[in-house]
């Protein structure tokens, strides 16, 4: 009976209070007090490794205001046009948190508000494409996504609370028929400057570096984030097709994909090029 006890009121006692617990029930039941010291890691590891990007976090969300209710072109990820209409300028600015110095650009979330009376069960899923935060926030919501959360009738009570107390979990990215794809940022100057972003990331991977192959000395060099989702160099190769590759975190781990011959020799600032690339 004491232990059943023990296990039922773990999640409501501290730590200290539970050793303080089995210290009196070793000294009653005649138990070696260092058995039950084991007892309680046993205990307490699980409740840590049990947590998952599955479970929601609470939080705050606001939204920004834009004429046409959809996302912006100039968001810290760099996306520039793309940022303002992908997933159905569903997008957000996000906290340090979650931006994570630009690795978190193109991460996807489950946002949905806690008032019952106002919002959807489901909320909105949302594409990360900008850093910013406010009144303690973490997500900072186009329009469209913002009045997305509400019920049919009950967008405008929405809008007009300006903050929502909100709760929210990592979900993969979906583009339907898109693959991967890199696109020569709009402030590339062809042959010596290259500036690459990275387009329709799926799953809930997360690109951590870049590196592109110079076949002159046959070694694979390390772009610079510039910031955000942006990578550049200033010494691109100056013939022949450009090859990439990237050190990605996703559900498989940290690991390289390679996009051999991923841009022609002749590329140009703003065009969006496509690969065959897809990942989990």
């Amino acid at each position: 009976m004491a232990l059943r006890f023990l296990t039922f009121s773990f999640s409501m006692i501290s730590v200290f209070s539970l050793f303080q617990l089995i210290a009196f029930v070793a000294e009653n039941m005649g138990y070696s007090f260092k058995f039950h010291c084991c007892f309680v890691w046993i205990m307490v590891l699980p409740s840590t490794l049990c947590y998952s990007q599955d479970d929601f976090v609470k939080s705050r969300a606001t939204y920004y205001g834009s004429p046409d209710c959809l996302g912006t072109p100039r968001g810290a990820c760099g996306y520039g046009e793309y940022g303002r209409t992908v997933n159905d300028a569903n997008v957000a600015g996000v906290s340090y948190r979650l931006y994570k110095k630009g690795s978190g650009c193109g991460a996807c979330y489950q946002v949905r508000c806690k008032n019952p009376q106002l919002c959807t069960d489901d909320g909105v899923n949302i594409v990360v494409t900008d850093y910013g935060e406010g009144d303690k926030t973490d997500f900072i919501l186009s329009p469209g996504a913002y009045g997305r959360l509400a019920k049919s009738d009950k967008a405008d009570e929405l809008y007009a609370c300006g903050v929502v107390d909100v709760e929210y979990k990592r979900i993969p990215c979906r583009y339907g028929g898109y693959k991967l794809q890199f696109k020569v940022h709009e402030h590339s100057k062809y042959p010596d400057y290259l500036a690459i972003v990275i387009l329709y990331q799926p799953g809930r991977s997360e690109i951590l570096a870049a590196q592109i192959w110079q076949e002159d000395c046959k070694e694979w060099i390390f772009m610079r984030r510039a910031y955000g989702a942006v990578f550049d160099t200033t010494s691109p190769p100056s013939s022949g097709y450009i090859s990439l590759r990237f050190q990605v975190s996703g559900s498989a781990g940290v690991y390289w994909v390679e996009a051999s011959n991923a841009l022609p020799n002749n590329w140009e600032a703003g065009v969006a090029y496509d690969s065959d690339i897809q990942l989990e």
